[in-house]
């Protein structure tokens, strides 16, 4: 073993356990695991409607509102990664921070929303590959995913591309890298035609981004415009991936931090430009296309049919390539409650292949229940806002059960004028406190929002009023469901 390997070994053993993953990832890996999940080409593609169509052009300034907030959340997210680098970051650090059943509530809602997050990547198919070629839509004639055959289709397609997901992260970190970073490339690759190709067809300059005209009727501009940023919070999250995924990265307490701040930086830019140019890009901004169909409907305007087949391609290979990212991370959060034995069939689930150096169990059982989840929702044509989502809520509810607590030790080491106990840096302290609040205040705001009962969001047909509170009865589901889980193991564990 190198030396460097030995000493990340020995910092392991330090913080409780033994090197059973592989260390395979380089930087360029850790990164692409960050930029993957978000996977922003993607993201945008499918969330542009929903921002356009509450707030028109002015929904733009949504994008870095929320990417403020979320960029604290980033900078606590990298000191942490930094000192505990350990793979099930979230569950860990408050774990650490906070208490043990407070840091098992925080490691069971990430596995949530992140096995949720997998159904909700891999629904995203239906909007791409039918595109392409209609011989993938296989149930019925109308793609759209609002409609019933297209929903049913969703779920056919979702479930697909979540068993070759699994297949791949099955054979190894390194292989499952291997495509993640292949699509980082071609997603890299797409959004600089798709950024160029927009802002070359311009049609209207940066003042667009001031229109306040196509806002949602019958909302206040309030309201329209933080139903708007639902967008970007549904976005905007992911990037601890890197963290994840810490054991299995060489020099991890190095390269996890700046991993974890480039890919929300880079994700940041590039979502911006895309957004930007497709507002100034689009040949109406009033027809409807836009809150409908959303950038394809510019794509198709400004390009050929094989330069727009190109481009869909490419956002293709982001959505298996984001699967697989957040498939594996979801894993490894399950691998390391697994392996602390306070989750049923901890034994299996924490079992590392000789062979693949990867928790196989542990990645079979979160692509059964994302596949399961999507079957779940079989021909519900509100399927894509409702699982997004709930996905969303509950990760958002898991980052504050670790930024309260760090924001909680802070205030300690600062009154008493003590080190702190895991060894952060006392310059700036101050500094990285006010950055701890706003990544507190901002997650609270951006969770309030998300879960706020608007009809107009989850129930814009009027035929399924229930829908409206569908993300707050998913959280208090999650939260109830995992109460009753982790009751019934400490029974089981007790003396």
């Amino acid at each position: 073993m190198p030396p460097s390997s030995l000493k990340e070994a020995e910092h392991l053993a330090l913080l409780g356990y033994e090197q059973e993953l592989r260390r395979d990832l380089g930087p360029f890996a850790s990164f692409a695991a960050g930029f993957s999940f978000v996977s922003v080409l993607t993201t945008v593609f499918e969330m542009f409607p929903l921002g356009y169509g509450f707030g028109g052009p002015v929904f733009f300034w949504t994008w870095p509102l929320v990417f403020l907030g979320q960029f604290c959340v980033a900078l606590c997210f990298a000191e942490l990664a930094e000192r505990i680098p350990v793979a099930g970051a979230i569950y860990q650090w408050s774990s650490r921070l906070a208490s043990p059943d407070l840091g098992w509530i925080a490691g069971w809602l990430t596995l949530i929303g992140y096995i949720v997050s997998v159904s909700a990547i891999a629904i995203a198919m239906q909007s791409i590959l039918p595109s392409l070629w209609s011989g993938f839509q296989l149930m019925g004639g109308n793609p759209d995913v609002t409609k019933l055959a297209g929903a049913e289709n969703a779920v056919v397609l979702g479930t697909l591309t979540i068993i070759a997901s699994t297949l791949l992260s099955c054979a190894g970190i390194r292989i499952s890298a291997f495509v993640t970073v292949a699509g980082v490339y071609a997603e890299i690759i797409g959004l600089c035609v798709l950024i160029a190709a927009l802002f070359l067809n311009a049609r209207r300059g940066v003042s667009v981004t001031m229109d306040t005209m196509q806002l949602s009727p019958g909302m206040s501009p309030t309201g329209a415009f933080l139903a708007s940023m639902l967008m970007a919070v549904y976005v905007m999250y992911g990037f601890d991936s890197a963290a994840e995924l810490s054991e299995e990265t060489h020099d991890a307490a190095r390269i996890a931090p700046k991993a974890i701040v480039r890919c929300l930086l880079l994700s940041f830019f590039a979502g911006g430009f895309v957004i930007l140019g497709a507002l100034m890009a689009a040949p109406s901004l009033s027809s409807g296309e836009l809150a409908t169909i959303g950038i394809p409907y510019v794509i198709t305007a400004i390009t050929s049919g094989l330069a727009g087949h190109i481009l869909l391609t490419t956002v293709a290979i982001s959505v298996f390539s984001a699967t697989i990212a957040i498939q594996t991370s979801a894993s490894r959060v399950l691998f390391s409650m697994a392996r602390d034995g306070v989750m049923p069939g901890a034994g299996r689930l924490a079992h590392v292949s000789p062979r693949t150096g990867t928790p196989i169990a542990a990645t079979i059982f979160v692509g059964i229940c994302s596949a399961a989840f999507l079957w779940i929702n079989y021909g519900d044509s509100s399927l894509f806002s409702a699982i997004t989502a709930s996905a969303v809520a509950v990760t958002y509810f898991a980052y504050l059960l670790v930024t309260i607590p760090l924001l909680l030790r802070r205030q300690q080491w600062i009154r008493s004028g003590a080190p702190s106990t895991f060894g952060f840096r006392e310059n700036g302290r101050t500094r990285r406190a006010f950055v701890n609040v706003c990544a507190v205040v901002c997650g609270m705001l951006f969770l309030l929002n998300t879960l706020w009962p608007r009809k107009a969001v989850f129930d814009p047909g009027g035929d399924r009023p229930y829908m409206v509170a569908f993300p707050g009865a998913f959280l208090l589901v999650a939260l109830a469901g995992g109460a009753i889980v982790r009751a019934v193991q400490k029974k089981k564990l007790a003396p």
